[in-house]
């Protein structure tokens, strides 16, 4: 839910003018951190070798 919120909030921060490009930066890094975080999760929930 975290990463479509800000998803939505990176659109409208692109659609709005001027751009604040610090913001929209710090949004998409976030955005990046979270998904890096449910990658961990899934992988740790899902191990490579069968039981």
């Amino acid at each position: 839910m975290a990463h479509a919120e800000l998803d939505a909030a990176i659109d409208r921060l692109a659609d709005t003018s001027p751009v604040d490009e610090l913001m929209l930066r710090r949004l998409k890094k976030r955005r990046l951190v979270l998904r890096d975080q449910v990658a961990r999760l899934e992988l740790a929930l899902d191990p490579k070798e069968p039981a």
